[in-house]
């Protein structure tokens, strides 16, 4: 009998193409947690499967307590297992970024929800259980009680993160992540973070679990499980911290433990402009790094002030071409659609984003999550949509909430930057007539379009 059983209820569509398709990190910081205290552990992944095949597997295992791991996107589906499993298990749990943000949405199919970070938390709770003891005196939960919902105290960050261990990755199904990677892209690669929480307050934002709390790992524990990474076979890897330069000794140091230890092999990481200069893109290039993501969200400085990121399109503009002349591929997010915006800074983003000698170029609309400053700005024109992953880069794309501009002549946006970056890629930017006529006859349609 599995003391716990955790799931990720991602189930990846038919025609996915998504960079970013790694095992749940969460999860297996949580297992690796609860099994230094002897607690029988295991993760269920529902990348590569159906509900029914996870639903199937949780009954065989016949679990004490089911933990669901609920992000943004899974919320239907985390709930529908819920649902499903209840009679398999004497407590369910909900966590993860989006049961923190509104652990009341969870509260009538889940026992309990975790707001935050989830090891220490899910810890006492098994020991309450175990105890049959209540779970009031524990630290970043919500639940209810004789239909009320109660919130204890929150939970603080871990500060030291090196006590933490390494994640389950055996828990993980890798041999097929890495036949995923290998297949789409000739590489196999899996995420890892060396920092938890971000210091900055984008508007767009949600820091739900880590918080704006930063604490970093020592150089040599990331270090250290690099190498253990490496010994799974996979020879790339995504550094998933919110911000992996933000202080420059710290990635300068890591970078530089990477070429003491003589590890080869290539990763990737996010960025923001103004956390990046000529030094710290030489030093990651050197240690292996080959491409960088860098979120600018906007082509108009107004927008961006609307948005609380602190950058300028300038600074975007320097970042992009100091990666890129030091050898980088370069990678950059953009939000289509924010409160503020008209047909006129919409077109500049495009036009923007489209200028920058950019590897990979991804639009998407602002989605308004609870606790964000975007949110609080629209929260009373919301629409009673969900959000969902989908096969189409186009249509996996939801309106949230009411505004100028329709979800049609929003996705026609998405359209148009999408076609005008494949133009570029395929050279036609390099044949001007053709790729003028389409984005001038595209920003005619666009402003006529309702």
């Amino acid at each position: 009998m599995t003391d716990i059983v955790l799931i990720y209820p991602y189930f990846m569509p038919e025609g996915d193409k998504s960079l970013f398709r790694f095992p749940p990190l969460g999860l297996g910081y949580i297992a690796s947690y609860l099994m230094q205290y002897g607690i029988k552990v295991k993760i269920i992944d529902g990348t590569f499967q159906t509900e029914n095949e996870v639903i199937e597997q949780v009954h065989l295992m016949n679990p004490q307590i089911i933990g669901i791991q609920c992000i943004l996107g899974t919320e239907r589906s985390a709930v529908r297992l819920a649902k499903a499993l209840k009679q398999d298990s004497n407590l369910i749990i909900a966590g993860g970024p989006q049961a923190s943000v509104v652990p009341s949405k969870f509260l009538d199919c889940f026992d309990l929800v975790v707001i935050g970070e989830g090891e220490q938390t899910m810890l006492e709770i098994i020991e309450a259980f175990g105890q049959n003891k209540t779970y009031h005196d524990i630290s970043g939960v919500a639940f209810k009680e004789v239909d009320q919902a109660l919130y204890t105290s929150p939970r603080k960050s871990t500060t030291n993160l090196d006590s933490m261990p390494f994640p389950s990755r055996e828990l993980y199904p890798n041999d097929k992540y890495r036949a995923l990677s290998e297949k789409r892209y000739g590489y196999s690669i899996t995420s890892m973070i060396t920092t938890r929480g971000c210091p900055f307050s984008c508007d767009y934002c949600s820091r739900a679990v880590a918080g704006s709390d930063y604490n970093e790992r020592s150089i040599d524990n990331v270090t250290d499980e690099i190498e253990q990474i490496l010994s799974l076979s996979y020879n790339r890897i995504w550094i998933a911290d919110d911000v992996f330069t933000l202080r420059k000794e710290y990635v300068i140091g890591i970078c530089n433990e990477i070429i003491r230890r003589g590890l080869k092999f290539e990763w990737e990481c996010l960025s923001r402009v103004d956390t990046f200069d000529a030094e710290v893109a030489g030093i990651m290039k050197k240690a292996g790094c080959m491409r960088i993501f860098f979120g600018i969200e906007s082509g108009n400085d107004e927008i961006l002030q609307i948005m609380k990121k602190r950058i300028t399109v300038d600074e975007a503009t320097k970042a992009i071409v100091m990666a890129k002349e030091t050898g980088l591929r370069v990678g950059a997010f953009f939000i289509i659609g924010y409160p503020g915006e008209t047909d006129e800074t919409i077109l500049r983003t495009i036009k923007f984003s489209n200028t920058l000698p950019l590897d990979y170029l991804s639009y998407t609309f602002p989605y308004p999550m609870p606790g964000t400053g975007l949110y609080e700005k629209v929260k009373d024109r919301l629409l009673a949509r969900y959000w969902d992953a989908d096969v189409n880069e186009i249509a996996k794309h939801r309106l949230m909430f009411e505004t100028d501009f329709s979800e049609s002549k929003l996705k026609f946006a998405l359209f148009k930057g999408l076609t005008q970056f494949k133009m570029r890629k395929q050279g036609f930017r390099y044949i001007q007539i053709p790729y003028k006529i389409f984005e001038r006859a595209t920003d005619i349609a666009f402003r006529i379009i309702r």
